[in-house]
């Protein structure tokens, strides 16, 4: 007889889309402070199929995830990229090249600050492995913006 037992990385998986549900619906005009709370709107979104308190409740305390199509519908209500609701990763994040291009577009002639110009030499004083380090800070820090849709 076999015992199917929960890998670890399927669990952390659960915790993280928790974290991030919870964090959507932080950020929702609509406020949710419960699982009711979650199921009622939900189910007034997602109406083909609806789903209990319970299965909200799994869903906000990491113990379950919901299937695509209700990720999508989560999505949607909340604002948020489905494919970052469901992984965490953003799905039309563009490139840090990408962005300097976009910025420069908007803005070509805006000048570099003095504060910009002391950090800026700061960096580049920094090791090589240390400035990687500053980047993907940075990304992460900007990911915020970029990820709640306008």
């Amino acid at each position: 007889m076999f015992h199917t037992r929960r890998m670890p990385r399927e669990i952390d998986e659960k915790k993280a889309f928790a974290s991030r549900l919870k964090q959507a619906l932080g950020r929702s005009p609509k406020k949710v402070s419960s699982a009711t709370d979650l199921s009622i709107q939900f189910n007034l979104r997602h109406p083909r199929e609806s789903i209990t308190v319970q299965a909200a409740q799994k869903w906000l305390n990491g113990t379950a995830r919901p299937t695509a199509d209700k990720i999508d519908t989560l999505a949607e209500w909340l604002n948020v990229s489905a494919q970052w609701l469901r992984y965490g990763i953003a799905d039309d994040r563009p490139d840090s090249e990408q962005r300097a291009k976009s910025r420069q577009k908007k803005n070509p002639l805006m000048p570099v600050t003095d504060d910009e110009m002391v950090l800026l030499e700061r960096i580049r004083s920094l090791s090589e492995h240390q400035r990687y380090l500053i980047t993907q800070l940075i990304d992460q820090l900007s990911i915020d913006s970029e990820m709640w849709k306008s």
